[in-house]
């Protein structure tokens, strides 16, 4: 089931105007700019409340961040196949 939905998905994002997918890419790109700053803001304030702490705080901070990063990564594939090349 999921094989025919990113078909789909795909083929549908192949119909998109280039210049309207660099739109799309560059307003994902700035929603994974603002995570990652969220991200870090947190684990700098986390760290000056609990210094203790800023093990596992790092543990998570890089996690979520490895996730925010991989969504940007989906974010430019996807602009790739929209644009064509």
């Amino acid at each position: 089931m999921s094989n025919i939905v990113l078909a789909q998905a795909a083929e549908a994002a192949s119909n998109i105007n280039p210049g309207l997918a660099a739109i799309g890419y560059g307003l994902g790109a700035i929603g994974a700019a603002l995570g990652v700053g969220l991200i870090w803001s947190a684990v700098i304030n986390g760290t000056a409340r609990q210094p203790e702490a800023q093990g596992k705080l790092m543990g998570i901070a890089w996690t979520t961040f490895a996730l925010v990063e991989v969504l940007a990564l989906f974010g430019i594939v996807i602009y790739f196949i929209a644009s064509g090349g």
